[in-house]
């Protein structure tokens, strides 16, 4: 379905956040003739989208929150709870009705201990991360995880077909956190592998452009290897698309929930003692591809 066939059923939307990925919700969005109110807290991210067209700035969480379906999109659990808690925030200003869909990545029991308060001000709470980036927003072609109610997503999911191709119940509330702290295990063991195999075969004397190719052809070239090509081969050239400092947090929020279950998870305990490693060596802000520069000095291998 076009953006155009799609603009005039679009109820009012807000978008909370916007760092790389809200940025580029908005813009999808606006384009498919959606209007978004936007909220940052620092502001002037959000006044930066205001040539958009339709697009206004809204001073506070409780501002945003007037509209009737409000996408989230913060970096970790603290940010989360200040943005909905509190006289200006979030739960304090939803109208009866609205539904809020958190793309965040954060721990299930911060969504769950949200939830309760959001139906308690009228509103409905999904937790919808997403798994895909800013490419596949401008392209529609995000996939989402929703958690909680079948009843509210099927109201929200005109809106989520804008931003994504594939959009995925999976359970209650909760559960949406869930798969994607299960999804980011395998995209965190991917990028430390990739960066294991790249690295090797330099230090023996193939080109990493070489290895690329073929490890690109071959039976592991999932996608997340075909689109980090440009940040392994030239980092220095290529936006951080997800930093260090991010894979750090959500590694800790993987093991802090497999030890609630009791699950064992080996190879995340270690990609996650590497990632604390290359943020101590100061690339915490830099692309998590950066293991793999790590990985071949000096100090990745005291």
């Amino acid at each position: 379905m076009s953006d155009q066939a799609r603009s005039p059923g679009l109820p009012r939307i807000a978008v909370v956040g916007t760092g790389r990925m809200g940025t580029a919700m908005v813009t999808r969005l606006s384009a498919a003739g959606a209007r978004p109110i936007v909220y940052n807290r620092t502001r002037s991210k959000a006044e930066a989208l205001g040539d958009l067209d339709g697009v206004s700035v809204a001073d506070t969480p409780r501002e945003a929150a007037g509209a009737e379906i409000v996408v989230v999109s913060l970096g970790d659990d603290a940010a989360l709870l200040a943005t909905y808690q509190g006289g200006d925030g979030l739960v304090s200003g939803l109208r009866s009705g609205s539904v809020i869909v958190d793309t965040s990545t954060v721990d299930p029991q911060t969504v769950l201990a949200l939830s309760p308060q959001v139906e308690a001000a009228g509103g409905r709470l999904l937790d919808a991360p997403v798994s895909g980036s800013v490419q596949l927003v401008e392209k529609g072609e995000l996939t989402f995880m929703v958690g909680g109610d079948a009843g509210t997503l099927d109201r929200v999911r005109p809106v989520l077909e804008v931003l994504g191709r594939h959009v995925f119940h999976v359970g209650g509330q909760g559960a949406g956190a869930v798969m994607k702290l299960a999804v980011n295990t395998v995209v965190m063991a991917l990028n430390q592998t990739l960066s294991e195999a790249l690295v090797l075969a330099e230090r023996a004397g193939v080109e990493r452009s070489t290895a690329y190719d073929v490890l690109a052809a071959s039976a592991v070239g999932a996608p997340f290897v075909q689109y980090k090509r440009p940040a392994f081969e030239h980092p220095d050239q290529t936006p951080v698309a997800f930093s260090l400092d991010l894979v750090a947090k959500d590694l800790d929020l993987i093991v802090q929930l497999a030890d609630r279950l009791g699950v064992p998870m080996h190879q995340a305990v270690a990609n996650r003692r590497v990632a604390r490693a290359a943020i101590e060596a100061g690339l915490g802000a830099k692309d998590m591809s950066a293991v793999a520069g790590f990985l071949a000095t000096d100090q990745a291998r005291r």
